[in-house]
């Protein structure tokens, strides 16, 4: 069945069928094999995207950048200081002007409401690089990398997200995975887990899908994962008493050598989205080991290194899947992206 994507925003997972979920991947995977082979052809030359940051990064920003490049487009990047976004211009004018100028907006920030209302005035693709609420991006590049390292189908594959469900990576590891039918688990302290909105999308699609999916507190639920996932525990923005909260919820929730024997699968493999607390080498590792003693946070260094290969084909992976995106929204080329 053909998919064309040509104009469509990439907002959230749900807006999406299960059979354009799973053509981004393989596009994605297409274009992965294209650059490494030497033969990637740019089926975006002369288009203009534009870069909206209100939160920094470091994988999304570079992922886009060298992803437009490689397809031929021009990249313009406005950082939290580089535009008047919501401070002297509201998000419907901002969209207005920019959607005048750009063929695609990336942006990266708080509320899911201003990404959308972007797309909704724009007139032109809208991208998700994160909100509070949504991360999909990250959901392809966390998918491709499962099916890269298992080399089975997506419906094959069970993962264990681990820690803070609260937010943008868990609730779209949920939708994700009922999306590819995969066997999807969610392990949180009670206070800290999914809304029930989201459970509930989630459950919609796997009705269609076959996915399985778990919420729950229960540890022992990592048995027999192929793969344990996590995200950081705290923010730069946030109090150390909300630190101190939230990290003596999650303490038992560490990504470690005993949870991981707890799969009872010696080949388990272990994602994360970065970036991670594992060691001192980070400002807020070092305040909150002064704080509780505690040498990492939600992954411990041992467990990092030893997976360092998959959380950095992973990372890599953002820049093949963000292509992608680029590639489906804006592109009306139907040759396949090597030819």
């Amino acid at each position: 069945m053909s998919v064309d994507l040509h104009g469509r925003s990439f907002l959230k997972e749900a807006d999406f069928t299960p059979e354009e979920w799973a053509h981004l991947l393989r596009l994605a995977g297409e274009l992965k094999a294209a650059k490494r082979a030497g033969a990637e052809r740019q089926h975006l030359v002369g288009r203009n995207i534009a870069l909206l940051f209100e939160k920094t990064s470091t994988r999304t920003r570079c992922a886009f950048e060298v992803g437009a490049h490689d397809q031929g487009a021009h990249v313009t990047y406005l950082d939290p200081s580089g535009s008047q976004l919501g401070h002297k211009e509201s998000i419907a004018d901002t969209a207005r002007v920019l959607g005048r100028m750009f063929d695609g907006i990336e942006y990266r920030g708080f509320g899911q409401e201003r990404v959308e209302e972007l797309a909704a005035e724009a007139g032109v693709p809208v991208w998700n690089g994160l909100t509070d609420e949504w991360h999909p991006t990250q959901m392809l590049a966390d998918q491709l990398t499962m099916t890269e390292r298992t080399g089975r189908r997506l419906q094959d594959v069970s993962v264990a997200y681990i820690g803070d469900a609260r937010f943008n990576e868990a609730n779209s590891h949920l939708v994700a995975g009922a999306l590819s039918g995969m066997d999807m688990r969610i392990i949180a302290p009670v206070p800290l887990q999914n809304e029930p909105s989201v459970r509930d999308t989630a459950a919609r699609i796997a009705a269609t899908t076959g996915a399985r999916l778990t919420v729950t507190d229960d540890l022992g639920a990592v048995e027999g994962v192929d793969f344990l996932s996590t995200d950081v525990w705290v923010s730069m923005g946030e109090s150390e008493q909300v630190w101190a909260e939230r990290i003596e919820l999650l303490r038992d929730y560490q990504v470690n050598r005993a949870l991981l024997e707890a799969t009872g699968n010696p080949g388990v493999e272990v994602l994360h989205c970065l970036p991670a607390f594992h060691d001192l080498g980070t400002a807020v590792g070092r305040r909150v080991h002064e704080a509780t003693g505690m040498d990492a946070l939600e992954i411990t260094d041992e467990v990092f290194e030893a997976n360092a290969d998959v959380i950095f084909d992973e990372a890599e992976n953002r820049m093949h899947t963000i292509k992608a995106v680029m590639y489906a929204t804006l592109s009306r080329d139907d040759r396949l992206p090597g030819t």
